[in-house]
């Protein structure tokens, strides 16, 4: 699982937490040496019609649709004869609208002094509390202040806040001024910088590169009614074919990992093949786990081609 891939020290925001291009080639060089890096097609097969895949097989994945994939990932894999499986939320390609996890990912990017932001967050909060049944700024903070296995307490805490915490109109209007004063106020012209175009999709699409869906909104779709997520995901549906795949290629990967039977039920009408989770293990190729199925992220794997196999390697090959 892959989000940004640049060449992190060259670009306006070096703290973005995206993989440095060279760890990318790096990391590919080890998956290639211990791996047998396979197409979507394939995994389709496998599970349709339980054909076996071949030993430590591994399928390279890449969320949110960045400009990233298309000019330092497509090239690279297209040179070496690889496939990479693109997952693209529609809005940021047809409305030219930044995500909020996006604006999140770029505020504390652009802004080292992470309590700055955290300041704003409670001078927001001050002036939404009147008429919004909000606690305190010291109950949220210490509720959702707690470190994560890649992020310190404090940028979990602002994470937090602005992606579920809050009511979804005070967390969307906190991150759009949050996004405003700290990194730009054209958010159009930012999003045309940040993500990839229907164009350059196709392009990669028919060069063979699969692309799937990653949600309308990039909602939370466990959060969401029924009704609301068939939207979501039908519109999904509908992108991923106009750039040219067929229903018997669409895809989809969950936004934050975020589903539940409700989602499930859904794909299955809208013959979806298989979804990715976030969940962090070996996936497994079963019908019935099909839309759940599991993915390692980048930093679970080593970013050295010369690096001995690591412990995923070895349940790798138990898995099999």
């Amino acid at each position: 699982m892959y989000h940004y891939v640049r060449d992190l020290k060259h670009t306006r925001y070096p703290e973005i937490k995206g993989l440095d291009l060279n760890l990318f080639y790096e990391q590919i060089a080890y998956l290639e040496k211990n791996y047998n890096i396979i197409k979507m097609e394939e995994l389709i097969e496998a599970i349709d019609n339980d054909t076996e895949l071949p030993p430590n097989a591994c399928l390279l994945t890449f969320d949110d649709g960045y400009i990233d994939h298309y000019t330092n990932v497509f090239p690279f894999l297209e040179r070496k004869k690889l496939q990479g499986s693109f997952f693209v939320p529609v809005k940021t390609v047809t409305e030219n609208s930044v995500l909020d996890v996006n604006k999140i990912h770029f505020i504390l990017a652009a802004t080292p002094n992470k309590d700055l932001i955290i300041q704003q967050i409670f001078q927001q909060l001050d002036n939404y509390r009147t008429g919004h049944n909000l606690q305190s700024n010291d109950f949220y903070f210490k509720k959702l202040a707690v470190a994560s296995r890649f992020d310190p307490p404090e940028v979990i805490f602002i994470k937090r806040m602005l992606q579920v915490e809050l009511p979804e109109d005070i967390r969307n209007a906190i991150t759009d001024t949050l996004f405003c004063k700290f990194v730009s106020a054209d958010e159009k012209a930012f999003s045309k910088e940040l993500y990839m175009s229907t164009e350059q999709l196709k392009c990669m699409q028919r060069n063979g590169m699969h692309i799937g869906g990653h949600g309308n909104d990039h909602y939370w779709l466990g959060a969401l009614s029924k009704e609301l997520q068939y939207i979501d995901l039908y519109e999904s549906a509908k992108f991923v074919q106009s750039i040219g795949e067929n229903e018997n290629s669409w895809t989809m990967c969950y936004p934050y990992g975020s589903y539940n039977d409700d989602t499930l039920s859904l794909l299955r009408d809208l013959k979806c093949k298989l979804a990715l989770t976030t969940h962090v293990d070996i996936a497994s190729t079963t019908k019935s786990e099909r839309f759940e199925l599991a993915r390692l992220d980048t930093n679970d794997i080593p970013k050295s081609g010369s690096a001995m196999p690591n412990e995923w390697h070895r349940l790798a090959k138990l898995h099999i």
